[in-house]
């Protein structure tokens, strides 16, 4: 496609769709700087997405903005270790109550964003918009244009993907599950 075909559908297809972006982006993301945010996103559906090809730019707009939310706060979240040249700020490491629920937390969160970079695109898209986003069945299946029964088979194979994760890594017991318990 020419670029000027691409601005063209650019500014019909997406721009359209940059408000409600932005309030996505500030209500899942609220720490996150939202212009910076929607301007690479922009920037790599310009530079990556094919016009011809591609149905639903909406979605694809959302989920490429998701998408970059989560690796921008990945990213954050490795800080560098500084040595520490002052004795005095050994006292602020001492734990404060409720640290090693708030690892713990960090920890589960890690674990389970590195479950879903286990999956699929699509099957990743639906769980995150069931369980994270709270959209029902039927919402999904008109938000990313799929059957219901699509719908309801990514979710299945989500959550059979997600417990051989879990059970491969030890945090599922395969006896209880096979026995129901849990």
């Amino acid at each position: 496609m020419s670029p000027p075909d691409q601005a063209i559908w650019f500014t019909e297809s997406v721009r359209p769709h940059e408000a409600a972006l932005r309030v996505f982006l500030s209500r899942r993301f609220s720490s996150l700087p939202d212009d910076d945010l929607v301007q690479e996103t922009s920037v790599r559906l310009l530079r990556g997405a094919d016009p011809q090809r591609l149905v639903h730019a909406r979605a694809f707009l959302f989920t490429t903005a998701r998408n970059i939310a989560i690796d921008h706060v990945r990213r954050t979240r490795r800080t560098p270790v500084d040595s520490l040249d002052d004795i005095a700020e050994i006292a602020l490491l001492e734990p404060a109550p409720g640290a090693a629920d708030a690892i713990d937390h960090a920890q589960r969160h890690e674990t389970m964003l590195t479950a879903l970079g286990t999956l699929p695109e699509r099957r990743r898209e639906v769980m995150l918009l069931r369980y994270v986003d709270g959209f029902s069945g039927r919402e999904i299946a008109v938000h990313l244009g799929l059957a219901a029964a699509t719908v309801r088979v990514h979710l299945m194979k989500g959550v059979r993907n997600f417990a051989q994760f879990f059970r491969e890594r030890g945090f599922l017991d395969s006896t209880a599950l096979a026995k129901g318990e849990s």
